[in-house]
């Protein structure tokens, strides 16, 4: 199935493959104020969330991106700007853009400097992040190398022992190379669970397991369409959690000089979705630790969980995977993206 075909509003099959589902997706965004590059850019991530199985940063995100867009809260065709004011230190503007498209404007020059110190630091700031991290971090791997990325978001999670929210979900990912086998990648919420698995579950009417959040009372309640409406999502294991929420607040907002996640306003702009805050990455390269080597070791790591075991690990299940299935679209999701691609939503 070509690129084209996957725009004919009179297809009847609801099986696309990631390539072309990348390439529907980009025609949505371009549509939509975004720049080729970024159009390309946030098509690739939704759409390898997609056939991942990240369903709350597949395809249903959608509906929040063209949202915003037209809201005129982002800038879909920011120009990021660059600065290194030392040799392993890069600062990003995004300039109101989105986040990914501004690191991958200053991924060699980021990779470059990891490569020639044994680690680098990029701080991004006054940027949007609405997909999955793990797509941000797992090329790292892939070329050797480690990654850490974290990123602050709205206020919607409650701090331990706290009445009201002030965190957002704070994502952490992280991606290390494994010798003979998948980069080890993992990517979640410190959350008890992602906001968007959240509101799928209010799309589909599910209730929540116990202890994912509170309502405008703040009493603990399993209701999705509760937690959206003035409740908040709770830490992942309390206290524990919340400290390392707490982490990625001040590490991301204080290290770009971007917004904290209650400094957020969309008020503005109705139907803005995106947070406006900003991203960090970490990188080492792991040459540099002398001795035995990273890789191996960590190869050996991984055969010992096998013994003990597990069958899998973290990022093993998307590797293995990927490019060997086409995605399943339901007829309606298959049939709003045409009507987003050809202008007629």
């Amino acid at each position: 199935m070509t690129g084209e075909q996957a725009l004919d509003t009179q297809r009847t099959g609801q099986r696309i493959t990631e390539c072309d589902l990348a390439f529907l997706l980009a025609r949505i965004f371009r549509r939509n104020g975004c720049s080729e590059r970024t159009a390309t850019v946030l098509a690739a991530n939704c759409a390898s969330a997609e056939a991942a199985g990240s369903l709350s940063h597949g395809i249903f995100r959608i509906d929040g991106y063209v949202s915003t867009l037209r809201s005129g809260w982002v800038d879909g065709a920011a120009e990021p700007q660059i600065e290194a004011p030392a040799p392993g230190y890069l600062r990003v503007d995004a300039r109101n853009g989105f986040a990914q498209p501004a690191f991958l404007q200053a991924r060699e020059d980021f990779v470059a400097r990891i490569r020639a110190n044994g680690i680098a630091f990029m701080a991004i700031k006054d940027s949007h992040h609405f997909g999955a991290l793990w797509p941000d971090v797992t090329p790292f791997a892939e070329e050797g190398l480690i990654a850490l990325s974290l990123v602050n978001s709205f206020a919607c999670s409650i701090p331990a022992g706290a009445e009201k929210p002030l965190f957002g979900t704070n994502p952490i990912a992280f991606a290390a190379p494994i010798e003979g086998s998948a980069p080890l990648v993992f990517d979640f919420a410190t959350t008890s669970m992602a906001n968007g698995d959240v509101q799928i579950a209010a799309r589909a009417g599910r209730m929540l397991p116990p202890g994912m959040g509170v309502d405008s009372n703040g009493t603990p309640t399993c209701n999705p369409k509760e937690i959206l409406d003035g409740g908040s999502l709770v830490p992942f294991g309390g206290h524990k959690g919340s400290a390392i929420s707490m982490m990625i607040e001040l590490m991301v907002a204080g290290l770009t000089g971007g917004q904290f996640s209650f400094e957020v306003d969309w008020s503005a702009h109705p139907g803005a979705q995106t947070p406006r805050t900003g991203q960090i990455f970490i990188g080492i390269d792991p040459e540099f630790s002398g001795g035995a080597g990273f890789v191996e070791k960590a190869g050996e790591f991984i055969s010992r969980l096998s013994d003990a075991g597990l069958t899998t690990y973290p990022g093993y299940r998307r590797w293995k995977g990927r490019g060997t299935q086409d995605i399943g679209i339901s007829t309606e999701d298959y049939r709003r993206l045409n009507e987003y691609a050809q202008g007629e939503l």
